[in-house]
């Protein structure tokens, strides 16, 4: 089929338009469109491709937007990358990556364009887009167009997304758990009726700004060095990682300033230890109904964020003049009963994916300040005791990774520089300079499902080769990738890497994975 507007428009539905299609040559780059403002970044080193974009309505009276890759070499699969946060738009970018695999190459707006602006989510049905509708019905009507394209149906669709990318995919297979045959989420949004709110609360923590435990940037780095030193040794291993802050014995009295000392840089306050704890402890309310985990040891140079009240604002229909000082815990109660979008990826019966044979890796860094690393390890065990009740074993379908080191869905604290990189979605796009770590997956070394997270996926359902570990990596220089520095095995929850006791401690081979129980 060619790579017309006009060809696309004979096989898409009437009430639908193709916005744009056109070719890319091989090595080529391609830029989205003007509107496209929450996933501006082009998508470089291209193979050769056709790419088109396709506005869909829904019976609610909304639109959508989703984006296709469709390479010249295509392997029959497809993979889908979710988006972020709140933004709106096609993210061509992280499509890049996925069509280099082999795949047709899909990503949906989620029903709206826009970066910082959350207005748009005053209307519920543009929150039911957000939330899931906009996902699924791209997915369905992508598979259409690829048939029709390529002259046959697919063999494997895959799923890979971060954050809300990462709640998207969840979304998905527990509602449509025909939609795929794998899904790789990292750091999953999936709680959203309490993660809004606690990203709130938590911020709210350190508020008013002028008060006496208020803690600025540079005490927050101050105290991730103080944890660091107490909580590194402690894994066995002195390699300035935090293996397991879970298990870390913190002494957060030392950071006390003595007497006649004042807080700068050096020292807390007895009002500024307050304030910690509050960060280290899960959120429960006073009738004992815990809302959501807190922070890890580790992710502190992360923390003193200014509150973002568009989701009390918007999704819950506050109105524009909430303020910090409005805070009330029956926000809580709203949030559950409204369950905007019905956006929340709480059902944890996944045996209609595992039925099919489907799989689903899961991997979450446990110094990440965005996201509670808690909210995983909630999601995880509380799949595991519905499964379990079930007679399955989640190893057969589910595998869970938690990255040491590792910040929101890839990076790593600089007093840390631990070993991240996974090939996990959104990481080629924040690592190597204009691109270039889209295809780390295809350089010896990286091209196995040891060193990638996506191809993981692909040889667990295409081969049957179940991810057994992985290995993560950190470059000397993260533009240029210029070499590897460190390497350690990510073992799948509840084990864990230990080190063997002997040997270059950031070389996998001397590590081994260790049950925990």
């Amino acid at each position: 089929m060619n790579c017309s507007v006009k060809a696309f428009s004979s096989i898409i539905p009437s009430n639908a338009s193709v916005v744009l299609a056109h070719r890319v040559a091989q090595n080529g780059t391609f830029t989205p469109p003007a509107a496209d403002i929450g996933f501006s970044s082009p998508a470089y080193q291209l193979p050769a491709l056709c790419v088109v974009q396709i506005e869909m309505p829904t019976d609610a009276n909304t639109t959508f937007n989703f984006g296709l890759f469709l390479p010249d070499v295509w392997a029959g699969r497809m993979v889908v990358s979710g988006n972020s946060a709140f933004s709106g738009g096609v993210n061509y970018a992280e499509m890049g990556a996925g069509v280099t695999y082999g795949a047709a190459a899909m990503s949906t707006d989620t029903g709206h364009d826009s970066a910082f602006d959350n207005s748009w989510a005053a209307n519920p049905e543009s929150v039911t887009d957000w939330g899931w509708r906009a996902m699924h019905l791209s997915i369905v009507e992508a598979k259409k167009v690829i048939k029709a394209y390529y002259g046959r149906s697919l063999d494997y669709s895959y799923y890979n997304g971060c954050s809300t990318g990462g709640r998207q995919g969840l979304k998905e297979i527990e509602m449509f758990p025909d939609d795929f045959d794998g899904a790789v989420v990292g750091a999953p949004a999936w709680w959203t009726k309490h993660l809004q709110l606690f990203n709130i609360f938590a911020a709210e923590y350190n508020y008013p700004t002028n008060s006496s435990h208020h803690i600025s940037d540079d005490l927050f780095e101050f105290i991730a060095n103080e944890t660091l030193k107490q909580c590194d040794p402690q894994d066995g291993v002195t390699d300035n990682i935090i293996s397991d802050p879970r298990r870390c014995d913190v002494n957060l009295e030392v950071m006390l300033c003595k007497q006649n000392e004042t807080s700068s840089t050096t020292c807390i306050t007895d009002d500024q230890l307050d304030t910690l704890y509050h960060y280290y402890n899960d959120w429960v309310e006073a009738d004992q109904t815990f809302i959501f985990p807190h922070y890890e040891i580790g992710s502190e140079t992360g923390w003193g964020m200014a509150p973002d009240f568009s989701y009390i604002e918007y999704f819950l229909g506050i109105g524009t003049n909430f303020t910090w000082k409005d805070w009330s815990p029956s926000l809580i109660k709203l949030s559950d009963e409204m369950n905007p979008g019905n956006a929340t990826a709480d059902d944890f019966d996944l045996s209609p994916f595992y039925s099919r044979g489907s799989k689903l890796l899961h991997y979450h860094g446990m110094a990440d300040p965005s996201i509670p690393t808690g909210s995983s390890v909630y999601f995880y065990k509380h799949v595991q005791r519905v499964m379990t009740q079930l007679g399955i074993d989640l190893d057969d379908f589910y595998r869970f990774y938690l990255i040491p080191g590792m910040q929101h869905c890839g990076s790593t604290p600089s007093n840390m520089e631990a070993p991240w990189y996974i090939g996990g979605s959104s990481q080629a796009s924040t690592i190597g300079s204009d691109g270039s770590g889209n295809h780390l997956h295809e350089r010896p070394g990286f091209n196995d499902g040891k060193h990638d997270a996506l191809l993981a996926m692909i040889a667990w359902v295409e081969n049957g080769t179940a991810p057994d570990y992985m290995i993560g990596t950190k470059f000397h220089d993260e533009t240029t990738l210029d070499y590897v520095t460190k390497q350690r095995p990510i073992c799948p929850f509840p084990k864990q890497a230990k080190y063997k006791g002997s040997g270059d401690v950031f070389k996998p081979e001397n590590w081994e994975c260790e049950s925990l129980y």
